[in-house]
C-alpha cells in the first residue's frame, strides 16, 4: 500500500467508528445499502470529533472525513439494486488494477467481506461513550427499517452518489454548528431538522428496540451542546494548545477530566 498510494496511506492517521449491524443474507444486506446511504451524512455531523490536523485548525468539524476521502473507492456509492449489482460493481473496480484488494471497497458502507453484516463506516470516533452508543443505535433502526421497506416493497431514495457526497461534505465542515442538507430533499436546512426527520424516519424501530428514549434524549443533548469537534475547539481558544486538547480528550474519555487550565502565550507547533 506504502509503494501504492504514497504520502495518501502515510497521513492516514484517522481512527473511524466502524458500526456492523448483522443481517439475514446479501441480497437483504444490499437491499439495506440502498435505503440508507442518503442518511448516512446525519450520523457524520452527529459523531464529528477532527477539527485540527497536523496543528492548525482546518475549519472542519470532521477532519478525518475529508482525508480518509483521498483513498479511490472511499465516499458514496451508487443504488447497487441487487448483491449480483453489488460484487459485479466490485469486481469491476478491482479489474482495474488500483486497489490491491477487495478490503480496499472504503465505501461509506458496505457489506462486510467476514461477517454476515452491514458495516457503516461514516462516523467519527465519538468524544463520548454515550454519543457513540447513540449512533450505534441510530444505525441498528436505520437497518431494520431499511430491511422492512425492501420486504415491503418500498424504494430506495434516488439521491445521486454526487449529491450525496456534497451532502457528506457540509456534514464534515460544520457537524451540527451549521445548516446540513436535507436528507430526502437535499436541500439546505438546520441541523435541527435534519436529525429529526433522521429520526422520526427510524422512530418505529427505535421504539421497537427499546432505545427511542436514550436515542431521542442523546441527540438533543448533541445539538444543544455540541459534538467533540466543538468541545476540543472550546478547549483550545480556553488555554491556546493543542497539548492541552489532547489531555482534556484522555481525561473526558475516562471521565477524569479536569477544568480547562488557560496559558497566556499560544503554543508553537512544527
Amino acid at each position: 500500500m506504502a509503494n501504492r498510494f504514497g504520502l495518501t496511506l502515510r497521513e492516514q492517521l484517522t481512527c473511524g467508528f466502524h458500526i456492523h449491524v448483522g443481517i439475514t443474507d446479501g441480497e437483504e444486506g444490499v437491499a439495506v445499502l440502498d435505503r440508507i446511504r442518503v442518511w448516512l451524512p446525519v450520523l457524520l455531523a452527529l459523531s464529528a470529533n477532527s477539527p485540527f490536523w497536523q496543528g492548525a485548525d482546518t475549519g472542519y468539524a470532521s477532519f478525518r472525513y475529508q482525508a480518509w476521502n483521498r483513498w479511490p473507492t472511499a465516499g458514496p456509492s451508487e443504488r447497487f439494486g441487487s448483491e449480483r449489482a453489488y460484487h459485479k460493481y466490485v469486481q469491476s473496480l478491482l479489474t482495474t488494477g488500483v486497489l490491491l484488494d477487495e478490503g480496499m471497497m472504503y465505501f461509506d458502507a458496505r457489506l462486510s467481506r467476514n461477517h454476515p453484516t452491514v458495516e457503516v463506516r461514516i462516523a467519527d470516533v465519538c468524544m463520548e461513550a454515550s454519543h457513540a452508543a447513540a449512533i450505534a443505535a441510530i444505525v441498528r433502526a436505520l437497518v431494520e427499517r431499511a430491511a422492512r421497506e425492501w420486504r415491503a416493497g418500498i424504494s430506495a431514495p434516488r439521491l445521486s452518489a454526487g449529491q450525496l457526497r456534497l451532502a457528506a461534505w457540509r456534514a464534515s465542515q460544520s457537524g451540527v454548528d451549521d445548516t446540513l442538507l436535507h436528507p430526502l430533499l437535499n436541500i439546505p436546512c438546520p441541523a435541527a431538522e435534519a436529525v429529526q426527520v433522521l429520526l422520526s424516519h427510524i422512530r418505529p424501530a427505535l421504539a421497537d428496540s427499546g432505545d427511542e428514549e436514550q436515542v431521542t434524549s442523546e441527540a438533543a443533548r448533541i445539538l444543544a451542546s455540541g459534538t467533540g469537534a466543538r468541545r476540543q475547539r472550546e478547549i483550545m481558544m480556553s488555554t491556546q494548545s493543542l497539548p492541552a486538547v489532547v489531555l482534556e480528550a484522555i481525561g473526558h474519555t475516562h471521565g477524569t477530566a479536569p477544568a480547562p487550565h488557560r496559558r497566556s502565550r499560544r503554543l508553537q507547533t512544527s
